[in-house]
């Protein structure tokens, strides 16, 4: 896989026999461009030098990204201020000899040159192969797959990763997970880092630099987004497989609350709701143009509607969350251990009424086996301080940042699942840098409660650096949460598997990602059985 598949120009189809066929694709030379609207010259340097990315699998559609920056770490990309056309082809065969969908979009210059296709009419569960063409310049060749269709129940092969931080290491972990042939990959947030050069130190040091101060503006995002773009492990995972994402903090600002940033000192650029909000604005539309996302889910302002549900046949029901946009502030000014009261107010809310009888509804519906929610951050209560809670006092230390901090939500959500009887519930999570492994139970201060269902925590990709086998606080939180079954605080993803009758979980994880070429090892395999909430190990 990894030979086929290798973001190197030598390989790419770009020989004047392609690229002769190419400028013959039917439609190509009569699609209307917007007026003022003129094609990629051959005098532009190489384009494609961010690769190329698919995303959000229907069973008949797919979306097709890539974006033009032939200078990718100035603030323009080195492109003129003007709109591009760029051909794009997909075929069921890497030699695009008979391409099954072709056209041509534009590169816009006020998407920062940024390209979305929505190819329609493909067929359910299958593999294609995409590529663009700009001028005499070709992309490298992208693979991804369309989901199955309803009334099928194929096996689904995911890994899902989170938190890649530029500055703490390299992105092996990108490159191995393409490796496995995934049939999609889940990244749960922190996709680019905010920071400053050396403004958040790896344990280890930094081994890497981030390109200018810490980020504000579009045209900052923007380069940010191209600097984490042009590493090549992070290509090749792209273009392995589709790829369903959504964000977290570090999109924006550090633990930010909708409106609310995480610093408001005067002087620091966030000192205002106006100036957060032009701040959010700048960002929301960056990751919109720097991700396979369909137009529908374009920022307006600084509003972007990112949660969204994915049926795989009858094998599974994704319901992806979007955990920053309408929480309410973190309680007990947002520190850990948390355990001042405010975590228990009910109308403190993560995920906002709406989005809340969404995800209600798409489990009472759901005709699948398994019901998965990616999501950003810890779901399970992490109590991290000693002693359990009193009946005079309720209380415990928790994650003020992640669903501890907001017990209403938390509470809404498993009694739905357990009043509803809601079958094989799983989150997948990110955020937390360490790989976890939980039983989700209604009440995780009483051992004797039910479990629900299972969360599945990955590691970071680099974020934290080389990291321990375990966690520091590890023999603190495992007395305490003995709902928490698993832990390893090395880099790595998580690969999964479902089928009618197991859901497999294996923990990947490199020793090191201070240098590139660590190899990768499993550290742990558990498997889920249909019908029978809680993880054994494998």
């Amino acid at each position: 896989m990894a030979g086929s598949l290798m973001v190197n120009r030598r390989r790419l189809l770009v020989g004047a026999g392609a690229l002769a066929g190419a400028a013959l694709i039917p439609g190509a030379a009569s699609a209307s461009a917007p007026v003022g609207a003129r094609p990629a010259r051959s005098r532009l340097d190489y384009p494609f030098t961010l690769g190329v990315a698919s995303g959000d699998p229907l069973p008949d559609s797919v979306v097709l990204w890539t974006r033009l920056a032939p200078r990718p770490l100035e603030l323009d990309g080195g492109m003129p201020g003007r709109d591009v056309a760029v051909r794009w082809q997909v075929s069921e065969s890497e030699s695009f000899r008979k391409p099954v969908r072709q056209g041509v979009a534009m590169a816009r210059a006020v998407d920062g040159h940024a390209v979305h296709v929505d190819v329609k009419g493909l067929r359910p569960h299958r593999w294609y192969w995409y590529r663009f063409i700009a001028g005499s310049e070709a992309s490298p060749v992208g693979r991804t797959r369309t989901a199955p269709a309803l009334g099928t129940a194929p096996a689904v092969a995911f890994a899902f990763v989170s938190c890649s931080q530029y500055e703490h290491g390299y992105f092996t972990a990108y490159r191995h997970m393409a490796d496995e042939n995934p049939d999609v990959v889940f990244h749960l947030g922190d996709y680019i880092y905010e920071y400053a050069p050396g403004g958040y130190v790896a344990p280890g040091g930094n081994v890497r630099d981030h390109v200018g101060d810490e980020i504000r503006t579009i045209e900052d995002y923007r380069r940010r987004y191209a600097q984490y773009r042009t590493d090549a492990d992070l290509q090749e995972a792209h273009a392995a497989a589709p790829w369903i994402v959504t964000w977290d903090d570090h999109e924006v600002d550090n633990n930010y609350a909708d409106d609310i940033p995480e610093n408001r000192d005067p002087g620091q650029g966030n000192d205002t709701t106006a100036n957060f909000r032009a701040r959010r604005a700048a960002a929301y539309k960056a990751y919109w143009e720097n991700m396979p996302l369909r137009a529908d889910r374009r920022a307006v302002g600084a509003d972007m509607p990112l949660y969204r549900g994915f049926t795989y046949g009858n094998t599974a029901s994704f319901s992806v969350l979007d955990t920053r946009q309408y929480r309410t502030d973190q309680p007990c000014d947002d520190q850990f251990p948390a355990g001042c009261g405010e975590e228990f107010d009910p109308d403190a809310t993560i995920l906002g009424n709406a989005q809340a009888s969404w995800l209600e509804d798409r489990l009472a519906g759901s005709a699948s086996v398994w019901n998965v929610v990616p999501q950003q951050i810890f779901f399970a209560n992490l109590d991290g301080e000693e002693g359990g809670p009193t009946d005079d006092d309720p209380r415990d230390g928790g994650y003020a940042d992640g669903w501890d901090g907001y017990r209403a939500s938390r509470h809404r959500l498993l009694d739905f699942v357990a009043e509803r009887g809601v079958e094989n519930f799983v989150v997948l999570t990110g955020d937390i840098h360490s790989h976890y492994l939980a039983d989700l139970r209604r009440d995780f201060e009483d051992e004797s409660s039910p479990v629900l269902g299972t969360e599945l925590v990955c590691s970071s990709i680099s974020s934290g650096g080389d990291g321990s086998d375990r966690s520091s606080f590890w023999p603190l939180l495992q007395p305490e949460n003995p709902h928490l079954r698993y832990n390893s605080n090395r880099r790595g993803y998580v690969s999964c598997r479902l089928d009618a009758e197991t859901c497999r979980a294996d923990y990947r994880v490199l020793d090191y990602v201070s240098e590139p070429g660590a190899g990768l090892r499993t550290d742990a395999s558990y498997v889920i059985e249909s019908g029978e909430p809680g993880a054994q190990p494998a």
